[in-house]
């Protein structure tokens, strides 16, 4: 099985990649959050150094890449292009509010004609430069149905991957998702497919199997791997149950490689908090400290909860 870590903006950067991948590992392949290309430059200072091979030894890392101007996305693949990556992804997914009324991400989708255009654009530039472009997607912003005519549209390109969320901008992350549209993508999509979403469990994946009659793969998840990071693990057949020693270490990498870019103290602390809103599931008992954990403001009253919980806490299995 192959399986791919999805982009979760604002944690699953260069120095949560490089922690994950050295003490879990098994990833096949990573995104990263997305970079959102201007009139003013392809890509910021903070985003470049996200994706700088030199802050990426080792992970197979794939950029992605937010807009829904076509130059400005060939401007992004060149600059990624001279920085060593002969792949892209393109975000037609992100259901954000910020992003959408923009149209950019989700909100994409319905203008069909804009996105034959632009799609004609980038895969031009595509075939001259011998890069390779792949796709994630929702099924589509007012209604699932567009998906077919998406389809129809992505069957006229060489995409290299066509990663499917099979949920609407409406949907966000919430409920099941919808499956039989992803059936319908095996049936008929001319390019190779990527099942992703609401993949927490082993069972989750088990369940994903018999829906299709047959295992899917490769797969992508994000929230799940960060919920659980040994899932990728599980998923694999190297473990059964959440390694914890294993959850202390990557708590620890991150926590103090955040201390060495980050300032001040609090903007470090934001950061885990956003770890422990997916982490606390794993722990039983525990609501109240999780409470007061999320709402410190120094490292000590801070670290005093964290290693507490890492520690001493009895998780469920």
């Amino acid at each position: 099985m192959e399986l791919y870590f999805a982009p979760l903006e604002g944690i699953t950067g260069y120095i949560f990649r490089n922690a994950y991948n050295g003490i879990y590992g098994h990833i096949d392949k990573y995104f990263a959050p997305f970079i959102s290309p201007s009139d003013k430059c392809p890509m910021t200072s903070r985003e470049r150094k996200d994706i700088a091979p030199e802050n990426n030894t080792g992970i197979n890392l794939v950029p992605q890449i937010l807009t829904s101007r076509s130059e400005h996305f060939i401007e992004a693949a060149k600059e990624l292009q001279l920085m060593g990556y002969n792949e892209v992804n393109l975000n037609l997914g992100c259901p954000s509010g910020t992003v959408c009324a923009k149209g950019k991400g989700a909100a994409f989708l319905p203008e069909t004609p804009a996105l034959q255009r632009f799609l004609d654009d980038i895969y031009s530039y595509a075939a001259q430069e011998n890069m390779k472009i792949s796709i994630k997607t929702r099924l589509g912003y007012y209604n699932p149905d567009e998906f077919y005519d998406l389809m129809e549209i992505f069957n006229n390109f060489p995409v290299s991957e066509l990663i499917v969320h099979p949920r609407i901008r409406s949907d966000f992350y919430k409920g099941k998702t919808r499956k039989e549209y992803y059936i319908y993508a095996l049936e008929h999509s001319k390019c190779p497919l990527v099942y992703n979403g609401n993949i927490f469990t082993v069972n989750d994946y088990k369940d994903l199997s018999v829906s299709f009659g047959f295992d899917p793969d490769p797969i992508m998840s994000g929230r799940g791997l960060i919920t659980d990071p040994s899932l990728a693990d599980k998923l694999k057949g190297f473990a059964t149950d959440s390694d914890f020693t294993k959850l202390k270490k990557l708590h620890d990498t991150v926590y103090h490689e955040y201390q060495k870019v980050i300032s001040p103290d609090i903007n470090v602390l934001y950061k885990m908090r956003e770890l422990w809103s997916y982490w606390q599931v794993l722990f039983d008992s525990s609501e109240r400290d999780i409470k007061r954990l999320m709402k410190a403001k120094k490292y000590s009253e801070y670290e005093e909860i964290a290693y507490r919980l890492l520690e001493d806490m009895q998780p469920e299995a």
